[in-house]
């Protein structure tokens, strides 16, 4: 181990995990340390439900959710994104225009989360 302290990158952020379990906890548990208990318990269900059906989907499946997660968590300017579509989601009404931007731009920040760890 050395000696010198780690210096944080230059743009604040932390490093993109590995998409392993245990590099997106290790990520997570930095980042937004309250999502832990959610993130274990559908690593959980994918686990079971893989062993269920002989398949690997479930555990893939849970991975991408959750590296796209920690991409948005570890990204000030995809969580504030998600925040305010969140924001408008559950306080417009759904006739207003203006909810179904909001739903639209949670979509987009998801799928950008998405892309950059794919």
């Amino acid at each position: 181990m050395s000696a010198h302290p780690v210096e944080p990158p230059a743009d604040g952020l932390i490093p993109r995990p590995e998409r392993t379990p245990e590099a997106l906890r290790l990520a997570l548990a930095r980042v937004a340390p309250h999502r832990l208990g959610e993130m274990d318990l559908q690593k959980d269900e994918a686990f079971a439900l893989a062993a269920e059906h002989n398949n690997l989907g479930p555990i893939r499946q849970w991975l991408t959710i959750w590296a796209g997660e920690v991409e948005i968590e570890r990204r000030p300017d995809l969580a504030a994104r998600r925040r305010n579509a969140e924001h408008a989601v559950h306080t417009l009404d759904k006739d207003d225009p203006a909810w179904r931007a909001a739903t639209k731009e949670l979509l987009a920040v998801v799928n950008e989360a998405r892309e950059n760890t794919a």
